[in-house]
């Protein structure tokens, strides 16, 4: 059993500015409001996440972002995620942009320039758009691949949660329903899709409020979960 789990500190950014995400329903999504900062401005709550969640010794600083405007189909945030990763020079971003294969991953480092090595792209399976898709990016070794899930219910168009043996060495479990719910983790599809692939770096996704939730995770063999709302709400301390 694992004896600590990372935090690692989630932004969802929508028109450049951090909005509150509540069970993957990105329609209703609103601004943040927060302990952490006055406003919703990225850079602002970024360092406010950083703050009350730094990575354990040894270990980077690492911020996951959901650019909820390209995983809707619209462009990548390239200046709020540019300014992000310029105002922090050793953070690296988890980045979600719907990505549909490793050439608009290409694409977007281009964009970004010289500040994209500090990017690892994650890729979600409800964005990814093929078997083959799959096949190439697991041999990037930064790449990450989102195993979504809604109701229990894998949104999975390309097939991903079926071919444990082509997963990358990172897999997140990404429940949307339990996100921002307070309702706590989803262990069960966490566990079984872990015993798929042991041997990878597993991270979750959703639901935890507390303490207690991430000693359970530890417990179910997570490296990380990804938290938003317990930060900013203050029913997690993880300094």
């Amino acid at each position: 059993m694992r004896t600590m789990v990372q935090v690692i500190p989630v932004i969802d950014l929508m028109h450049g500015q951090v909005v509150r995400g509540v069970r993957g329903e990105r329609h209703a999504y609103r601004p943040i409001v927060s302990r952490l900062a006055d406003g919703s401005a990225p850079c602002d709550i970024a360092r406010g996440l950083r703050r009350v969640a730094p990575p354990p010794a040894g270990r980077e600083p690492v911020l996951y972002v959901a650019d909820l405007d390209a995983i809707q189909g619209g462009p990548a945030q390239v200046a709020a995620l540019r300014e992000l990763l310029e105002a922090q020079a050793d953070l690296c971003l988890w980045l979600d942009a719907g990505f549909a294969a490793p050439a608009s991953v290409r694409a977007l480092r281009d964009a970004l320039g010289p500040v994209a090595g500090r990017v690892r792209p994650v890729y979600g399976s409800e964005s990814l758009a093929s078997a083959a898709a799959l096949d190439e990016l697991a041999q990037d070794p930064s790449a990450i691949l989102s195993l979504d899930s809604r109701l229990e219910r894998p949104i999975d168009p390309s097939g991903s949660w079926q071919r444990p043996q082509a997963w990358p060495r990172t897999v997140i479990v990404m429940t949307l329903d339990r996100v921002g719910a307070g309702s706590g983790p989803d262990l069960g599809t966490f566990a079984r899709l872990r015993e798929l692939a042991p041997d990878r770096a597993w991270i979750g996704a959703g639901g935890v409020r507390d303490a207690a939730d991430l000693r359970a995770a530890a417990a179910a063999g997570a490296d990380g979960w990804l938290v938003a709302s317990a930060l900013h709400d203050g029913t997690l301390h993880a300094t």
